[in-house]
């Protein structure tokens, strides 16, 4: 199948698909006039990367996760390797000390909104843009 096709059964722009394949997570094969064409498994494996990338992992540990995964496989009851595994561990608490880190400013930012600011005429200045105020 070509780009379109793929594009359309994936639910996935042409262009998001061209840059999995530069990323190394998408094989396409070219014809005679040098349209990449797609085989059948293609659509399973857009679907398992859009997947991974949903569940927060990035580009870079994908490809190592996917000579694991069978097509029709969970990609979440897939073995991994030792190493991989410590590579999304390593990824997920960093993900997790950033959560930690804009909590805390959200509620900084929370507390001074509300010490600051009671009346409607306060709440306008504060939401109100650096141009508009200008």
């Amino acid at each position: 199948m070509y780009i379109g096709e793929l594009a359309t059964r994936t639910d996935t722009s042409p262009r998001l698909l061209r840059y999995y394949e530069e990323q190394g997570l998408l094989c396409a094969e070219r014809d005679s006039n040098g349209y990449r064409t797609y085989a059948p498994s293609a659509v399973d494996r857009v679907e398992t990367v859009r997947c991974l990338l949903g569940a927060g992992v990035p580009t870079r540990l994908i490809p190592l996760l996917l000579p694991n995964y069978a097509p029709g496989q969970s990609v979440f009851d897939t073995p991994i390797d030792p190493a991989i595994r410590a590579e999304l561990e390593g990824h997920r608490q960093r993900l997790y000390e950033r959560q930690v880190r804009v909590s805390a400013s959200l509620t900084a930012i929370d507390n001074y909104l509300a010490r600051t600011c009671t009346d409607t005429a306060c709440t306008d200045a504060v939401s109100a843009t650096p141009a508009e105020t200008a």
